[in-house]
Formats: structure tokens, sequence, C-alpha cells
């Protein structure tokens, strides 16, 4: 899709260990709107030639974002519960972590140099990246995210889910919930329905999710050309 000059293209994966794979590219803006995300993302760009590379953490709110100009961008967003230990993920949330020494051909990570990833062969990528133990998936978390009931503790489960992912259960239901909930109003979702659909209270009570998490009212999501871009938004 193409929005104010923010060409985004993304897709889902077959790999536990990934929740997307995205890349973009930017022309004619500045800025974008950060919106929250559960998820840390690994993120390579170009801009004037030069390679950088980051680890990303969670957003807890939405908020402004600066866009360098005619710049490409990829990137691997990872599922709940899978982390890097070497870089511990609480340690992360609404920020980042600079990669050293990436190149167009590598990158420098928990002491080795690794070779770029794209868009195409992401899941060779991670699945090095667990076979040497740089990156770990928490069962536990995973389950308990996707609905399912573990057999430990509410206090085990609430102490692993924010070691694996730097917020809280409920936190992540409620970036998650507004998330869906700006996806269905762009789709058209009437307001009311949405509301009754996601278990909002009312009106008010989804008004003041959407502006936290995603910087947007219902009115300015439906509109179809925005004044500054999202950050990647779609639907599970």
């Amino acid at each position: 899709m193409t929005r104010m000059g923010l060409e985004v293209e993304s897709r889902s994966s077959d790999s536990p260990y990934i929740e997307r794979v995205w890349r973009s590219r930017s022309h004619g803006v500045d800025r974008m709107t950060s919106i929250a995300t559960a998820h840390w993302d690994l993120v390579f760009w170009e801009h004037r030639g030069q390679v950088s590379a980051s680890v990303q953490g969670p957003e807890s709110g939405a908020g402004p974002a600066p866009v360098p100009e005619d710049t490409t961008f990829f990137g691997i967003s990872f599922s709940l519960g899978t982390s890097m230990p070497h870089i511990p993920i609480n340690q992360l949330v609404d920020g980042f972590a600079e990669i050293p020494d990436a190149t167009h051909r590598s990158f420098w990570l928990k002491g080795s140099a690794w070779r770029l990833p794209d868009y195409e062969n992401a899941e060779a990528f991670v699945q090095r990246m667990v076979r040497e133990d740089v990156l770990v998936r928490d069962p536990i978390v995973a389950a308990v995210l996707r609905g399912t009931s573990p057999d430990v503790s509410e206090r085990t489960i609430q102490r692993r889910c924010v070691a694996a992912t730097g917020l809280t259960r409920g936190a992540i239901r409620q970036i998650n919930r507004a998330r869906q909930a700006a996806v269905l109003i762009q789709e058209g979702v009437p307001v009311h329905d949405v509301i009754h659909r996601l278990g909002y209270f009312d009106q008010p009570h989804l008004a003041r999710s959407l502006t936290r998490y995603i910087g947007r009212t219902a009115t300015q999501l439906s509109d179809r050309d925005p004044s500054e871009p999202l950050s990647l938004l779609y639907k599970t």
C-alpha cells in the first residue's frame, strides 16, 4: 500500500518465532505515527548508501517518529514470548538498541558476523538465530498469549510474561485490542459494532484506547488520505 510517501509491504510467516516480515520505502514524508505494539523488531535500513541496523523494542503507546527521506527498510517482527536473552527486552520497551558494524553484506550480533537477511529468507535467518542460541522462546508465555491455560500459577505467568515481552499480560491485551479496533474501523466496521465485538465498555472507552495506543480517533482512522502515515498495522 502507498500512503503519504510511505510504501509498506508485509507478510505472515509459518515460523513460530516470527509474527510478521515487512519492508518499506519512504519518499516525500518526514514523519509518521508509530503505533503501540507488543512485539519487538529487528530492523535494517539503507539511507544514502549507508546501512544501519537496530533492535526496536515494544511500544507501550503511540507517538510521532521521524522518517528519513528516500530510505528502504526491512524488518522482522518477532512473536510474543520470543526474545534475545543477551539484550533484556524490559530495557527495550519504548526504546531501541543499535547493532554495530552493519554493511550491505553483514552485521555484528552477539560476537559473530551475520549475513544480512532479506524479505525472502527471513525464516532461514531466524532458524540460524535459534540454532546458535541467540533467540529463545518461552512456551508458557506463547501458550498463555494464544489463550490456553498452562498448569502454572498466575504469579509465574505474569513474571515470565514480563521477562519475555517487557510488558504485562494486561498491557499486551489492551495494545492488541486497540490495534484490532483500528483495523476494523479502517475496514468500515461501524464504531458501535467494534465496541461490542471487542468488549469495550462504551464509545469514550474506545476513544481513549485509540488515542493512547493508535494516536488516532475513529474519524481519523476512517480518513483515506491521512495527514501522517501510520507504522505497520495489519489484520491478524
